[in-house]
């Protein structure tokens, strides 16, 4: 299971972004919050491997975002 993110920051209304620190248990994709460097985890977010950050949010995803870029 995923730990509660330790930093979140309004965006509108009712959006937010989640921040979560390296070292904490994770699971799926993620971007690096200062280079955008992306990763899939099955358990712990590492530091990031281009830039060496340490804060890491959820990639957006979509079943079909691929097949569009595609087109």
């Amino acid at each position: 299971m995923a730990a509660e993110p330790r930093e979140r920051v309004a965006g509108t209304l009712h959006e937010y972004v989640e921040f979560w620190a390296a070292g904490e248990q994770g699971k799926g994709e993620y971007r690096c919050s200062e280079c955008a460097y992306g990763v899939t985890v099955y358990r712990t977010l590492p530091v990031c491997p281009r830039c060496s950050g340490s804060s890491w949010e959820p990639s957006a995803w979509s079943p079909f975002g691929r097949a569009l870029r595609l087109q």
